[in-house]
Formats: C-alpha cells, sequence, structure tokens
C-alpha cells in the first residue's frame, strides 16, 4: 500500500506520459468523462465549507470577498482498493479523476490559490469514496437593502450549484446540515458582527432542466459605534454650536452671521463625506441621510432665525417706541368703547321714545321716519366698529412687540424639538 501511494505522489500528470504499473491497474478502464454510477442512478455529492476570511464588503458594489475551503465528497466504486487507509494523492492527479461541475452562483470574480502549488487536496478511501478539497477566493453579489443604513442587517448566501450535470445525474447535500459551515464563530469583521446562519437545500430551475443547489445563508449586523463617533455626534454637536447664536446680542451681526454660515458649511461638508463610502446613484434614502437631513434643517433654521429676528428689530427701533405705540392703540381703543357706549345709549333711548309714542297712539310725530335711519345708520356703525376692532386683535396676534422676545423663545424651542426629533428617529429606526 505504500508503494502505491508513493507510485501517485511521484507520478507527474502530463499528457503522452506513462504511468507507474500500479497506478495503471487502478486506473484501468476508468474514464474520467463518465460520472460515477453512469447507468445506476444519480451520484450523491456531499459538501461543506470552511470560512477562513471574509476579506470585504462593499456596499458600492454590492458584494462580499470571502476565502473559503470548499470540499466536497462522493462515491466513486471504480475506484475501490483493498486495504484500510485512504490515500492521501497529490492535486495535481486530479485532472486523472471525474469531479463534480461545481460552480458559485453570483460570483463575479474567482481564483484558485496556487502558492507553493495549487491548493486541492486529494483522498481516496478503500470503498471508493473521494474527498476533493478547495481552497478559493472568490467575489459573490449580495444584494442590500440600505434604508436602514447604518443600522441595518444583511442577509447575504453563497450559493453552490452544478454546471452541466441536472438531478438525474447529481444530487448534493449537506454532510452535516446547518453544522457543515465552520469558522464563523471565530471570524472577526471591521463593521459587522455574524448574527446567524443556516444551510438550505435546492433546485434551480433553468430552460435546459432541474440543477442541484446548496445555500448557505448568513445575517450580518452593522456596527454601530463607529458612524455614532464619526457621523452622528459631530452632526450633533454642530446643531448645538448653532444655538450658539440665540444668546448672542442681535447687534452683533458679524458673530451671529459667522456662526450661522460656517455651521451650515461644515455641515454640508460632513454630509458629503459621510455619502463616499455609499452609491452615488441609487434609490434608497438611508437612516443616515434622514438624520444629516434633520440637522441640516435645524442648523438653517437657526440661520434663518437670526435673519428674522435682525429684520423685526429694525421695524422696531426701540422698546421705548412700542410701549409708547401700545399705549396709543389702548386709547384709540377706549375712545371707540366710548363711541359705541353713546351710540348705543342713544339707540336705547331713541327705543324708549319710540316705545312711549306707540302707546299713546298710533300717529306717529314728525320726523320720526328721520330718526329711524339714524338708529340704522348707528347699528351698522357699531358693528363695522366690532369688525373692525376683532381685526385689529388677530393682526396684534402676528404682531412682535419685542424683537429679543424671539430668542428668547428660540432657546427653548430649538432644543425641545431637537430631543424629540431624536426619539422619534432612534425608536423607528431602531424597533421598527
Amino acid at each position: 500500500m505504500q508503494t502505491l501511494e508513493n507510485a501517485f505522489l511521484r507520478a507527474e500528470v502530463k499528457e503522452g506520459e506513462i504511468l507507474p504499473p500500479t497506478i495503471q491497474k487502478l486506473m484501468q478502464g476508468y474514464n474520467k468523462y463518465l460520472r460515477p454510477f453512469f447507468d445506476n442512478g444519480p451520484v450523491t455529492v456531499g459538501m461543506s465549507l470552511d470560512i477562513a476570511s471574509i476579506d470585504t464588503i462593499s456596499e458600492i458594489n454590492m458584494d462580499y470577498t470571502a476565502t473559503i475551503f470548499l470540499r466536497q465528497r462522493w462515491t466513486d466504486e471504480r475506484l475501490c482498493f483493498d486495504g484500510n487507509k485512504s490515500l492521501s494523492l497529490d492535486g495535481r492527479l486530479v485532472e486523472l479523476l471525474w469531479v463534480p461541475d461545481t460552480f458559485i452562483v453570483d460570483s463575479k470574480k474567482s481564483f484558485l490559490h496556487d502558492i507553493t502549488v495549487e491548493n486541492r487536496l486529494i483522498r481516496i478511501f478503500p470503498n471508493g469514496t473521494v474527498l476533493y478539497a478547495l481552497r478559493i477566493t472568490t467575489t459573490v453579489a449580495c444584494n442590500m437593502d440600505l434604508t436602514k443604513y447604518p443600522m441595518d442587517k444583511q442577509t447575504c448566501t453563497l450559493q453552490l450549484e452544478s454546471w452541466g450535470y441536472n438531478i438525474n445525474d447529481v444530487m448534493f447535500y449537506w454532510t452535516r446540515g446547518n453544522d457543515s459551515v465552520s469558522g464563523l464563530d471565530t471570524l472577526r469583521l471591521a463593521q459587522y458582527t455574524v448574527e446567524d446562519h443556516y444551510t438550505s437545500v435546492s433546485e434551480a430551475i433553468y430552460e435546459t432542466g432541474n440543477y442541484p443547489k446548496l445555500i448557505f445563508h448568513f445575517e450580518l449586523k452593522r456596527s454601530i459605534l463607529y458612524f455614532i463617533l464619526e457621523t452622528y455626534v459631530p452632526s450633533s454637536l454642530l446643531v448645538v454650536l448653532s444655538w450658539v447664536s440665540f444668546w448672542i446680542s442681535q447687534s452683533s451681526v458679524p458673530a451671529r452671521i459667522c456662526i450661522g454660515v460656517t455651521t451650515v458649511l461644515t455641515m454640508t461638508t460632513l454630509m458629503m463625506g459621510a455619502r463616499t463610502s455609499l452609491p452615488n446613484a441609487n434609490c434608497f434614502i438611508k437612516a443616515i441621510d434622514v438624520y444629516l437631513g434633520i440637522c441640516f434643517s435645524f442648523i438653517f433654521g437657526a440661520l434663518i432665525e437670526y435673519a428674522v429676528a435682525h429684520f423685526c428689530t429694525l421695524q422696531h427701533p426701540n422698546i421705548v417706541h412700542g410701549f409708547m405705540c401700545e399705549h396709543s392703540v389702548q386709547e384709540c381703543e377706549s375712545e371707540m368703547n366710548g363711541i359705541v357706549t353713546t351710540i348705543a345709549s342713544n339707540s336705547s333711548g331713541a327705543k324708549q321714545r319710540k316705545e312711549v309714542g306707540s302707546t299713546a297712539g298710533n300717529r306717529s310725530p314728525p320726523g320720526s321716519e328721520a330718526k329711524e335711519e339714524g338708529e340704522e345708520r348707528q347699528d351698522c356703525c357699531w358693528k363695522s366698529l366690532s369688525l373692525l376692532k376683532r381685526v385689529a386683535r388677530l393682526t396684534s396676534c402676528c404682531h412682535v412687540e419685542n424683537p429679543h422676545y424671539i430668542d428668547n423663545y428660540s432657546r427653548v424651542f430649538f432644543p425641545l424639538s431637537f430631543i424629540l426629533v431624536n426619539l422619534l428617529y432612534w425608536t423607528y429606526y431602531l424597533y421598527f
């Protein structure tokens, strides 16, 4: 048996080269172009994976690059031999044997490692079972939903199919179910943690037939701590910095304008930097975009607040003048109330005289019709004055008597609104 193993290891697979007699005996009548059990049903191929590393996960290209050890196991009755020990052969002898035509679905780029030799393993057991192992690095597409980025979870797959043999020729199965894939427990990724993984068996349906398929699913959860320190905290601090202008005097125009414009420009730069690691043309409105938009709105609102306050200051040069205007309005209102009271008393007296006249007789005194017209005019005047009074009250609600009150209200309104929006934002994206 040792002689046979050494003969295999020394043999080189080159066209036209004569193999040693021991190998010729084992390979006598063997046709690598025909699958095992060619006339006796499909050959079953068991598979297992060992994830050596997941090098990169790209949101821009929506793919991941992984290095895996792919192990395939099947039985070839033509390779049975006497003995109780398996034969570990040189990987280059795989060219003499039939092997499954397994390929990786959705693979963009793959290669077999060949340093120092091609990383293949061939092991033959006495009952004809063949173990074939490969070390492969592949880049596989992974469709990602980035609407909750960076609080998202992505489910990626690694699918294995047979290229030319349908389910009537080859059947795939996982050798140990979910335990057929190992290496993820010790895997450390830069931005992700592997939350869950499982395997499944399926069939790929094409126009040429149904083909066996094995699927490995793994769920990745993004670590948000990096984004909190890189994006969320700076943007929140910029919002707080924009509130400093509320405590600066309205007469300090350069200081307040400088703070407003600087925070707006800094926030714009931060928003542009947050998008560099994401697809440029994509239809997702991401969670980080929503938050940056909220922060930008608050910063821009603080700048607009000063514009409004400064405009109102120009309309009210001093507060004393405002109080004088208020006093004059109150005097005008009292005069209007006096006029209305006088008109009302006159109308009530005329009404009493009219009632007395009606009890004396149906004969109306001269000039009664003129008095009635005067009373109607007084009623119209009273209604007009009351309407003008209501309009004056409505306009006084929108009137800013003291422009400094705008800053006082903003000191409370802006922080409370920002805290409320943050509560709604984090509750929605973390729990829904």
